[in-house]
């Protein structure tokens, strides 16, 4: 039987002879109740009294790089401990900060919605393109210049299009309208 995951620290530091009083007296209530945290803790007990009972070898020497390393580690476990022990920390806030968190973030969430929907959409909806259907000509004449008869063309062949938007480039355009001063009316706008 496995031990609960959410106690696995708590008994480590338990076999260890570190665990607070308080804490000591929880988890030994949970442990008369649970058969996989019991086994749990007399395997770390096992482990902790053979890492006590073995004498270091003075011949071993590690380099100061080692040591560097070492606390590098354990200075990012300890910042990564805390969001593992949000839940208990949260359990160990007084009661009164446990009933006005809930509350202030409700209260925010309220706000945040009423701001939301005050706030004007600037987003346009433009309406659906009208489609145009064009049946490929039989006659020789070229379908209307759209993006629509463009794809269609496109979608029987390649060369077809390139052929229509060569022949469509090749045209000379109309005039185009000229327009003067004399033919706006700025008399009238003063």
């Amino acid at each position: 039987m496995n031990p609960c995951s959410n106690n696995r620290k708590q008994i480590a530091w338990l076999a260890l002879g570190e665990l607070d009083p308080a804490g000591e007296r929880t988890l030994r209530e949970h442990l008369a109740t649970c058969e996989g945290c019991r086994n749990y803790l007399e395997e770390i007990s096992g482990v902790t009294e053979q890492l006590s009972a073995a004498a270091p070898d003075s011949k071993i020497r590690t380099p100061d790089l080692f040591h560097q390393r070492l606390t590098q580690k354990l200075r990012a476990a300890e910042r990564n401990s805390v969001l593992e022990d949000l839940p208990g920390w949260f359990g160990r806030m007084t009661p009164g900060w446990r009933v006005a968190l809930p509350g202030i973030a409700v209260v925010l969430l309220v706000v945040f919605a009423v701001v939301a929907r005050r706030q004007p959409s600037n987003v346009a909806v433009a309406p659906a393109p009208a489609v145009v259907v064009v049946t490929a000509p039989d006659s020789g004449s070229d379908p209307a210049p759209t993006m629509a008869n463009y794809q269609m063309i496109a979608g029987q062949s390649l060369d077809k299009l390139d052929a229509l938007l060569t022949k469509e480039g090749n045209e000379n355009l109309p005039p185009a309208p000229v327009y003067t001063a004399s033919m706006t009316k700025l008399s009238d706008a003063l």
